[in-house]
């Protein structure tokens, strides 16, 4: 399978995962909904790499350069995407949201009101590529499927009126 093939399929799943339409995605990317199309089934003649990136990192993803040899071991242990979210909803209040409760309100969708400035923050900063991570995490921890992680972050967005463009 071709690069650019591969590059349209993670993306279809992805836009799919998210809700998004490929017209929603071509407004957020500054790209036609035409070029959207054509890229998400491999008929693009042509895409440049700030074209590919801005499409990428509009859906939480990236592109990488694999140089053929194993990444090096890192010594330290790495937060999980949850923790780091949690971090990030956390970072302006005086008192943080626990991981395990926003696991479950991720999961679940349902807030309680005193943790709603910590999930707006979240859904409102958080790089897409973080919450794209979170939805997996939940989906490996919690068999809970990918769309209906980002139905929640949609709903949640929604309620505590999150002016982002990709809930809109």
């Amino acid at each position: 399978m071709s690069t650019i093939h591969e590059l349209g399929d993670a993306l279809r799943v992805r836009r799919a995962e998210m809700g998004l339409s490929q017209a929603q995605v071509a407004v957020l990317s500054g790209l036609s909904r035409q070029t959207v199309n054509q890229v998400e089934t491999g008929a693009v003649p042509d895409l440049g790499l700030n074209k590919a990136e801005r499409l990428a990192t509009v859906l939480g993803l990236a592109l990488r350069v694999d140089v053929g040899r194993p990444a090096p071991i890192r010594a330290r242990r790495k937060m999980t995407p949850l923790a780091r979210a949690a971090a990030t909803a956390s970072v302006s209040y005086k008192t943080p949201i626990a991981g395990t409760t926003l696991k479950k309100v991720l999961a679940t969708g349902k807030m309680p009101a005193k943790y709603i400035p910590h999930v707006h923050a979240l859904l409102d900063d958080a790089p897409v590529s973080l919450l794209a991570a979170v939805a997996e995490q939940l989906h490996d921890e919690m068999d809970i499927s990918r769309d209906a992680v980002w139905k929640n972050y949609r709903s949640l967005a929604r309620e505590v009126k999150s002016k982002r463009g990709i809930w809109e």
